[in-house]
């Protein structure tokens, strides 16, 4: 496997796991990830999605926007704003994951319209396509609805809350 550009980024959640004497399994747990998928992390071999990073942050108590900076999805001088805005969707215990991933969604298209620049937007769509979700021909996210079993679209699906 070819090492990825994110060397910088695998050796200091080494120093940083190391400094809360935590093992390779030890943070892989408390961060919802794999074991084998941690290591190849730190190993600069994987690039790891913003939301990974906000759960490896979390478990390590250090602060997310430093793991993005040093994983090349957000710029050093990037908005303050936008940063604390996504690590709020990402955190918040009452959206489930898909809700998260396209909330997100909806606020970079947002700041794309308004012309700030379009972050992890880019791995968030590719996600949303594997997903089905986005709409490709305006690039925002569609609203599916149900099938019955005879095929027909049962309207859009609603969830409890």
């Amino acid at each position: 496997m070819a090492s990825l550009n994110v060397g910088n980024l695998g050796e200091y959640l080494r120093e940083q796991r190391r400094n809360a004497q935590l093992s390779l399994r030890q943070l892989a747990d408390a961060a919802g990830v794999s074991n084998p998928y941690l290591s190849q992390i730190e190993r600069g071999l994987r690039k790891p999605s913003a939301e990974v990073l906000q759960q490896v942050a979390k478990a390590l108590r250090i602060s997310a926007e430093t793991l993005y900076v040093r994983a090349g999805i957000l710029d050093a001088e990037r908005d303050r704003d936008e940063v604390e805005t996504r690590a709020v969707i990402l955190a918040d215990p009452s959206l489930n994951e898909r809700q998260k991933q396209v909330l997100l969604q909806i606020y970079e298209s947002f700041r794309k319209e308004n012309g700030f620049g379009i972050g992890e937007a880019a791995a968030d769509e590719d996600e949303a396509d594997r997903a089905g979700d986005v709409d490709e021909d305006t690039g925002g996210t569609a609203v599916r609805g149900t099938r019955t079993a005879d095929a027909r679209d049962a309207g859009p699906r609603r969830t409890a809350g």
